[in-house]
Protein backbone atom coordinates (compact mmCIF):
# COMPACT_ATOMS: atom_id res chain seq x y z
CA UNK A 1 0.00 0.00 0.00
CA UNK A 2 1.32 3.47 -0.48
CA UNK A 3 2.83 5.64 1.99
CA UNK A 4 1.01 8.32 3.51
CA UNK A 5 2.59 11.33 5.85
CA UNK A 6 0.46 14.09 6.96
CA UNK A 7 1.31 17.33 6.09
CA UNK A 8 0.59 18.68 9.42
CA UNK A 9 2.73 16.50 11.17
CA UNK A 10 5.16 17.67 9.02
CA UNK A 11 5.04 21.42 9.72
CA UNK A 12 5.96 20.18 13.15
CA UNK A 13 8.59 18.13 12.66
CA UNK A 14 10.61 21.13 10.65
CA UNK A 15 13.06 20.32 8.52
CA UNK A 16 13.46 16.64 9.81
CA UNK A 17 9.84 15.90 7.90
CA UNK A 18 10.45 17.53 4.56
CA UNK A 19 14.01 15.30 4.70
CA UNK A 20 11.87 11.85 5.37
CA UNK A 21 8.99 13.23 2.86
CA UNK A 22 11.52 13.28 0.39
CA UNK A 23 12.84 9.90 0.88
CA UNK A 24 9.66 8.51 0.73
CA UNK A 25 8.98 9.96 -2.62
CA UNK A 26 12.21 8.97 -4.27
CA UNK A 27 11.37 5.14 -2.83
CA UNK A 28 8.23 5.32 -4.21
CA UNK A 29 9.50 6.54 -7.72
CA UNK A 30 12.45 4.33 -7.87
CA UNK A 31 10.86 1.20 -6.28
CA UNK A 32 12.55 -0.79 -3.61
CA UNK A 33 13.38 -4.83 -3.00
CA UNK A 34 10.60 -4.69 -0.68
CA UNK A 35 6.94 -4.17 -0.29
CA UNK A 36 5.36 -2.47 2.69
CA UNK A 37 4.08 -5.34 3.67
CA UNK A 38 7.54 -7.07 3.45
CA UNK A 39 7.08 -9.08 -0.21
CA UNK A 40 9.62 -8.82 -3.22
CA UNK A 41 8.72 -6.33 -6.01
CA UNK A 42 8.16 -8.30 -9.09
CA UNK A 43 11.16 -9.79 -11.25
CA UNK A 44 11.34 -7.62 -14.69
CA UNK A 45 10.28 -10.57 -17.84
CA UNK A 46 13.06 -11.65 -19.87
CA UNK A 47 14.29 -9.22 -22.63
CA UNK A 48 12.78 -9.69 -26.20
CA UNK A 49 14.45 -11.26 -29.17
CA UNK A 50 14.10 -12.47 -32.41
CA UNK A 51 15.91 -15.52 -33.22
CA UNK A 52 16.21 -18.02 -36.61
CA UNK A 53 17.71 -21.20 -36.76
CA UNK A 54 20.63 -21.78 -38.27
CA UNK A 55 19.96 -23.50 -41.73
CA UNK A 56 21.51 -26.06 -43.99
CA UNK A 57 21.18 -24.42 -47.41
CA UNK A 58 22.69 -25.29 -50.67
CA UNK A 59 25.40 -21.96 -51.24
CA UNK A 60 27.37 -20.79 -54.42
CA UNK A 61 30.97 -20.09 -53.01
CA UNK A 62 31.78 -16.55 -54.12
CA UNK A 63 34.14 -13.74 -54.34
CA UNK A 64 33.93 -10.15 -54.85
CA UNK A 65 36.51 -7.69 -56.07
CA UNK A 66 36.46 -4.11 -57.37
CA UNK A 67 37.99 -4.21 -61.06
CA UNK A 68 38.67 -1.22 -63.93
CA UNK A 69 37.84 -2.13 -67.48
CA UNK A 70 40.74 -1.22 -69.91
CA UNK A 71 40.45 -2.05 -73.15
CA UNK A 72 42.82 -5.47 -74.88
CA UNK A 73 44.10 -2.75 -77.39
CA UNK A 74 44.66 0.93 -77.32
CA UNK A 75 46.28 3.00 -79.48
CA UNK A 76 47.30 6.84 -79.58
CA UNK A 77 47.43 8.12 -83.24
CA UNK A 78 50.37 10.01 -84.17
CA UNK A 79 51.93 12.03 -86.48
CA UNK A 80 55.41 10.65 -87.25
CA UNK A 81 55.83 13.99 -90.44
CA UNK A 82 55.43 17.25 -90.13
CA UNK A 83 52.79 19.11 -91.82
CA UNK A 84 49.48 21.11 -91.37
CA UNK A 85 46.18 18.92 -91.30
CA UNK A 86 44.03 18.77 -94.70
CA UNK A 87 41.14 16.01 -93.36
CA UNK A 88 39.75 14.74 -91.01
CA UNK A 89 37.49 11.68 -92.04
CA UNK A 90 35.72 10.58 -89.01
CA UNK A 91 33.44 11.19 -86.28
CA UNK A 92 34.53 11.43 -82.70
CA UNK A 93 33.33 7.87 -80.54
CA UNK A 94 32.99 6.31 -84.14
CA UNK A 95 33.25 2.40 -84.90
CA UNK A 96 36.50 2.44 -87.16
CA UNK A 97 38.01 -0.78 -88.85
CA UNK A 98 41.32 -1.79 -89.88
CA UNK A 99 43.19 0.36 -92.56
CA UNK A 100 40.26 2.81 -92.34
CA UNK A 101 41.88 6.61 -93.34
CA UNK A 102 41.63 8.71 -90.13
CA UNK A 103 43.54 11.83 -90.87
CA UNK A 104 45.41 13.16 -93.70
CA UNK A 105 48.65 15.63 -93.67
CA UNK A 106 49.26 17.62 -96.47
CA UNK A 107 51.05 16.00 -98.80
CA UNK A 108 52.41 18.36 -101.89
CA UNK A 109 55.51 19.04 -99.95
CA UNK A 110 56.27 15.34 -99.48
CA UNK A 111 55.31 14.30 -102.97
CA UNK A 112 57.53 17.04 -104.30
CA UNK A 113 60.24 15.16 -102.12
CA UNK A 114 59.22 11.67 -103.69
CA UNK A 115 59.75 13.20 -107.10
CA UNK A 116 63.29 14.79 -106.36
CA UNK A 117 64.39 11.83 -105.44
CA UNK A 118 63.12 9.94 -108.14
CA UNK A 119 64.66 12.23 -110.54
CA UNK A 120 68.17 12.01 -108.34
CA UNK A 121 67.80 8.01 -108.83
CA UNK A 122 67.62 8.51 -112.71
CA UNK A 123 70.76 10.79 -112.48
CA UNK A 124 72.37 8.19 -110.73
CA UNK A 125 71.59 5.35 -113.22
CA UNK A 126 73.04 7.28 -116.12
CA UNK A 127 76.17 8.34 -114.35
CA UNK A 128 76.66 4.48 -113.46
CA UNK A 129 76.03 3.38 -117.01
CA UNK A 130 78.59 5.97 -118.26
CA UNK A 131 80.95 5.19 -115.79
CA UNK A 132 80.34 1.46 -116.98
CA UNK A 133 81.11 2.24 -120.45
CA UNK A 134 83.76 4.63 -119.73
CA UNK A 135 85.07 1.21 -117.86
CA UNK A 136 84.51 -1.14 -120.87
CA UNK A 137 86.36 0.96 -123.36
CA UNK A 138 89.65 1.43 -120.82
CA UNK A 139 90.06 -2.04 -120.20
CA UNK A 140 89.65 -2.74 -124.29
CA UNK A 141 92.96 0.16 -124.43
CA UNK A 142 94.33 -2.01 -122.01
CA UNK A 143 94.49 -4.89 -123.75
CA UNK A 144 95.96 -3.20 -126.91
CA UNK A 145 98.32 -1.65 -124.46
CA UNK A 146 97.63 2.30 -125.38
CA UNK A 147 96.11 3.34 -121.83
CA UNK A 148 98.07 2.67 -118.49
CA UNK A 149 97.09 0.28 -116.06
CA UNK A 150 96.72 3.48 -113.17
CA UNK A 151 94.02 5.20 -115.78
CA UNK A 152 91.90 2.04 -115.73
CA UNK A 153 92.03 1.30 -112.31
CA UNK A 154 90.62 5.12 -111.72
CA UNK A 155 88.12 3.69 -113.99
CA UNK A 156 86.79 1.01 -112.07
CA UNK A 157 86.81 2.80 -108.89
CA UNK A 158 84.48 5.47 -110.72
CA UNK A 159 82.27 2.63 -111.63
CA UNK A 160 82.15 1.09 -108.21
CA UNK A 161 81.23 5.17 -106.99
CA UNK A 162 78.45 5.28 -109.65
CA UNK A 163 76.99 2.28 -108.48
CA UNK A 164 76.95 3.09 -104.60
CA UNK A 165 75.29 6.72 -106.18
CA UNK A 166 72.11 4.30 -107.63
CA UNK A 167 72.00 2.74 -104.03
CA UNK A 168 71.90 5.77 -102.31
CA UNK A 169 69.29 7.47 -104.40
CA UNK A 170 67.31 4.58 -104.31
CA UNK A 171 67.59 4.96 -100.33
CA UNK A 172 66.69 8.23 -100.09
CA UNK A 173 64.02 7.83 -102.70
CA UNK A 174 62.68 4.94 -100.06
CA UNK A 175 62.50 7.29 -97.51
CA UNK A 176 60.57 10.02 -99.35
CA UNK A 177 58.16 7.41 -100.36
CA UNK A 178 57.76 6.46 -96.39
CA UNK A 179 57.46 10.42 -95.43
CA UNK A 180 54.51 10.76 -97.94
CA UNK A 181 52.71 7.26 -97.01
CA UNK A 182 52.86 8.77 -93.26
CA UNK A 183 51.15 11.64 -94.91
CA UNK A 184 47.75 9.18 -94.15
CA UNK A 185 47.04 8.11 -90.92
CA UNK A 186 45.25 4.73 -90.79
CA UNK A 187 43.35 3.01 -88.45
CA UNK A 188 46.20 0.42 -87.51
CA UNK A 189 43.19 -1.65 -85.28
CA UNK A 190 39.34 -2.23 -85.01
CA UNK A 191 37.55 -0.14 -82.42
CA UNK A 192 36.29 3.08 -81.31
CA UNK A 193 38.27 6.62 -81.69
CA UNK A 194 38.04 8.93 -79.22
CA UNK A 195 38.13 13.23 -79.50
CA UNK A 196 40.29 14.57 -82.09
CA UNK A 197 43.50 16.67 -80.44
CA UNK A 198 43.62 18.69 -83.45
CA UNK A 199 41.13 20.43 -86.10
CA UNK A 200 41.96 20.48 -89.75
CA UNK A 201 44.51 23.28 -90.49
CA UNK A 202 46.82 22.47 -87.42
CA UNK A 203 50.37 22.16 -87.67
CA UNK A 204 51.60 18.87 -86.53
CA UNK A 205 53.98 16.38 -86.34
CA UNK A 206 56.54 14.35 -84.18
CA UNK A 207 56.49 16.61 -81.44
CA UNK A 208 53.01 17.03 -81.27
CA UNK A 209 50.17 15.11 -78.87
CA UNK A 210 48.28 12.28 -79.72
CA UNK A 211 45.61 13.18 -82.34
CA UNK A 212 43.48 10.62 -81.23
CA UNK A 213 43.09 7.39 -79.59
CA UNK A 214 41.37 4.51 -80.72
CA UNK A 215 40.54 1.62 -78.34
CA UNK A 216 39.37 -1.91 -78.98
CA UNK A 217 36.01 -2.37 -77.50
CA UNK A 218 35.26 -6.22 -78.32
CA UNK A 219 36.44 -8.33 -76.12
CA UNK A 220 37.29 -6.16 -73.46
CA UNK A 221 38.76 -6.88 -70.43
CA UNK A 222 38.70 -6.01 -66.45
CA UNK A 223 41.84 -6.34 -63.95
CA UNK A 224 41.09 -6.27 -60.30
CA UNK A 225 43.23 -7.32 -57.81
CA UNK A 226 43.43 -10.25 -55.73
CA UNK A 227 45.61 -11.15 -52.62
CA UNK A 228 48.32 -13.04 -52.36
CA UNK A 229 45.94 -15.56 -49.49
CA UNK A 230 43.21 -15.39 -51.66
CA UNK A 231 45.27 -16.90 -55.07
CA UNK A 232 46.85 -19.17 -52.42
CA UNK A 233 43.50 -20.51 -51.49
CA UNK A 234 41.99 -20.97 -54.49
CA UNK A 235 45.16 -22.93 -56.06
CA UNK A 236 44.65 -25.12 -53.30
CA UNK A 237 41.19 -26.16 -53.58
CA UNK A 238 40.89 -26.20 -57.82
CA UNK A 239 43.07 -30.01 -57.26
CA UNK A 240 40.09 -30.66 -55.06
CA UNK A 241 37.48 -29.26 -56.66
CA UNK A 242 38.60 -30.80 -60.31
CA UNK A 243 38.33 -26.93 -62.03
CA UNK A 244 40.26 -24.61 -63.59
CA UNK A 245 39.87 -21.00 -64.10
CA UNK A 246 37.27 -21.63 -66.82
CA UNK A 247 35.29 -23.55 -64.45
CA UNK A 248 34.52 -20.18 -62.65
CA UNK A 249 32.22 -18.47 -63.48
CA UNK A 250 32.91 -14.19 -63.60
CA UNK A 251 30.24 -11.94 -63.68
CA UNK A 252 30.49 -7.91 -63.57
CA UNK A 253 28.37 -6.26 -61.32
CA UNK A 254 27.67 -2.18 -62.96
CA UNK A 255 27.20 1.00 -60.96
CA UNK A 256 23.62 0.89 -61.29
CA UNK A 257 24.25 -2.69 -58.83
CA UNK A 258 22.97 -4.61 -62.20
CA UNK A 259 24.99 -7.63 -63.43
CA UNK A 260 26.32 -7.46 -66.91
CA UNK A 261 24.05 -9.82 -69.00
CA UNK A 262 27.55 -11.34 -70.37
CA UNK A 263 29.83 -13.63 -68.12
CA UNK A 264 33.92 -13.22 -68.38
CA UNK A 265 36.44 -16.28 -68.25
CA UNK A 266 40.04 -15.22 -66.30
CA UNK A 267 42.45 -15.61 -69.30
CA UNK A 268 45.56 -14.19 -67.11
CA UNK A 269 47.57 -14.32 -63.85
CA UNK A 270 49.97 -11.73 -63.13
CA UNK A 271 53.60 -13.14 -62.71
CA UNK A 272 54.54 -10.14 -60.26
CA UNK A 273 53.05 -9.07 -56.96
CA UNK A 274 52.33 -5.76 -55.63
CA UNK A 275 55.13 -4.81 -53.16
CA UNK A 276 53.29 -2.15 -51.64
CA UNK A 277 49.45 -4.19 -51.62
CA UNK A 278 50.60 -8.18 -51.46
CA UNK A 279 48.09 -8.22 -54.74
CA UNK A 280 48.48 -9.96 -57.80
CA UNK A 281 46.67 -8.36 -61.06
CA UNK A 282 44.25 -10.82 -62.38
CA UNK A 283 42.56 -10.60 -66.05
CA UNK A 284 39.38 -11.26 -67.14
CA UNK A 285 37.91 -11.22 -70.64
CA UNK A 286 34.07 -10.44 -71.47
CA UNK A 287 32.02 -9.61 -74.41
CA UNK A 288 31.63 -6.87 -75.43
CA UNK A 289 29.28 -6.51 -78.55
CA UNK A 290 26.49 -3.04 -77.23
CA UNK A 291 30.14 -1.69 -75.76
CA UNK A 292 28.31 -0.77 -72.13
CA UNK A 293 32.00 -2.01 -70.64
CA UNK A 294 33.83 1.26 -71.22
CA UNK A 295 37.55 1.49 -71.00
CA UNK A 296 38.49 3.15 -67.36
CA UNK A 297 34.96 2.85 -65.70
CA UNK A 298 34.82 0.36 -62.23
CA UNK A 299 33.17 -2.50 -61.88
CA UNK A 300 32.62 -5.00 -59.64
CA UNK A 301 33.94 -8.30 -59.79
CA UNK A 302 31.43 -11.66 -58.80
CA UNK A 303 33.66 -15.06 -58.83
CA UNK A 304 31.53 -18.28 -57.83
CA UNK A 305 32.01 -21.94 -58.52
CA UNK A 306 29.31 -23.48 -60.76
CA UNK A 307 28.81 -26.28 -58.59
CA UNK A 308 26.60 -25.12 -55.02
CA UNK A 309 28.20 -26.40 -51.59
CA UNK A 310 25.62 -27.26 -48.68
CA UNK A 311 26.87 -25.24 -45.73
CA UNK A 312 25.22 -24.07 -42.57
CA UNK A 313 24.07 -20.75 -42.95
CA UNK A 314 22.47 -17.54 -40.73
CA UNK A 315 21.11 -13.87 -41.56
CA UNK A 316 23.83 -11.33 -41.44
CA UNK A 317 22.21 -9.68 -38.89
CA UNK A 318 23.23 -12.34 -36.45
CA UNK A 319 26.95 -12.09 -36.82
CA UNK A 320 29.07 -9.94 -33.76
CA UNK A 321 33.04 -9.07 -33.64
CA UNK A 322 34.83 -8.10 -31.30
CA UNK A 323 38.88 -8.69 -30.72
CA UNK A 324 38.91 -12.52 -30.85
CA UNK A 325 36.39 -12.61 -33.94
CA UNK A 326 33.21 -13.50 -35.21
CA UNK A 327 30.68 -14.84 -32.97
CA UNK A 328 26.67 -15.30 -32.66
CA UNK A 329 24.48 -15.21 -29.60
CA UNK A 330 22.84 -18.69 -29.70
CA UNK A 331 19.78 -19.67 -27.07
CA UNK A 332 20.42 -22.75 -25.51
CA UNK A 333 17.81 -25.31 -23.86
CA UNK A 334 17.02 -23.03 -20.70
CA UNK A 335 16.36 -20.25 -22.96
CA UNK A 336 19.50 -18.85 -21.99
CA UNK A 337 21.64 -16.21 -24.42
CA UNK A 338 25.34 -17.94 -25.20
CA UNK A 339 28.20 -16.61 -26.91
CA UNK A 340 29.43 -19.29 -29.64
CA UNK A 341 32.52 -18.37 -31.86
CA UNK A 342 31.95 -18.92 -35.44
CA UNK A 343 34.07 -19.00 -38.79
CA UNK A 344 32.20 -17.62 -41.83
CA UNK A 345 32.18 -18.69 -45.78
CA UNK A 346 30.83 -16.96 -48.37
CA UNK A 347 27.80 -14.46 -47.77
CA UNK A 348 25.63 -14.99 -50.17
CA UNK A 349 22.54 -12.21 -50.47
CA UNK A 350 21.32 -11.49 -46.39
CA UNK A 351 22.50 -15.05 -45.21
CA UNK A 352 26.37 -15.76 -44.63
CA UNK A 353 27.74 -19.28 -44.49
CA UNK A 354 29.12 -20.49 -41.53
CA UNK A 355 32.34 -23.23 -41.81
CA UNK A 356 32.89 -23.41 -38.20
CA UNK A 357 31.17 -23.77 -34.64
CA UNK A 358 27.38 -23.99 -35.25
CA UNK A 359 24.97 -27.14 -36.15
CA UNK A 360 21.70 -26.85 -38.26
CA UNK A 361 18.62 -25.84 -36.38
CA UNK A 362 20.32 -23.96 -33.34
CA UNK A 363 18.63 -20.99 -32.98
CA UNK A 364 20.86 -17.56 -33.04
CA UNK A 365 19.53 -14.22 -32.10
CA UNK A 366 19.23 -11.71 -35.29
CA UNK A 367 17.83 -8.70 -33.52
CA UNK A 368 17.82 -7.45 -29.78
CA UNK A 369 21.62 -8.92 -29.06
CA UNK A 370 22.12 -5.28 -27.71
CA UNK A 371 19.81 -6.15 -24.61
CA UNK A 372 21.07 -9.21 -23.63
CA UNK A 373 23.87 -10.02 -21.71
CA UNK A 374 25.37 -14.08 -22.03
CA UNK A 375 23.77 -16.18 -19.44
CA UNK A 376 20.53 -13.97 -19.14
CA UNK A 377 17.11 -15.93 -19.99
CA UNK A 378 15.22 -14.24 -23.33
CA UNK A 379 12.09 -14.44 -25.04
CA UNK A 380 12.52 -15.08 -28.45
CA UNK A 381 10.39 -14.87 -31.27
CA UNK A 382 10.88 -15.77 -34.98
CA UNK A 383 11.25 -13.29 -37.82
CA UNK A 384 8.68 -11.93 -39.96
CA UNK A 385 10.25 -12.51 -43.10
CA UNK A 386 10.83 -16.18 -42.66
CA UNK A 387 8.11 -17.81 -44.65
CA UNK A 388 7.51 -21.24 -42.49
CA UNK A 389 7.54 -19.35 -38.85
CA UNK A 390 4.01 -19.49 -36.99
CA UNK A 391 2.96 -16.76 -35.68
CA UNK A 392 0.93 -18.92 -33.18
CA UNK A 393 3.50 -20.51 -32.93
CA UNK A 394 3.96 -18.16 -29.54
CA UNK A 395 7.86 -17.73 -28.71
CA UNK A 396 10.83 -20.19 -29.54
CA UNK A 397 12.43 -22.71 -27.69
CA UNK A 398 10.17 -22.70 -24.34
CA UNK A 399 10.59 -18.24 -23.94
CA UNK A 400 8.85 -16.89 -21.56
CA UNK A 401 5.41 -14.88 -22.98
CA UNK A 402 5.64 -11.10 -22.28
Amino acid sequence: MPIRISTARLGNLGGLGLALAASATLLALTGCEETPDGGQAPVPPPPAVVAAPAREEAVTEQAAFIGRVAAADRVELRARVQGFLKERRFDEGQAVAVGELLFLIEPEQYQSLVSQREADLAMAVAEEQNARAQLARGEELLRAKNIAAAQVDELRAAASIAAAGIAQAQAALDAAKLDLGYTEIAAPIAGRIGIARYSVGSLVGPSSEGLATIVSSDPIEVRFPVTQRQLLDARANAPADGQENGALQVMARLSDDTIYEHTGVIDFVDVTTDAGTDTVTVRARFPNPDGRLVDGQYVGILLQRDAPKLAITVPQPALQIDQQGVYVLIIDEESKARIRRIQIGVETGAVVAVTQGLAAGELVIVEGAQKVRPGQVVSASPPQVFEDADPAAGPLNGGAEQ
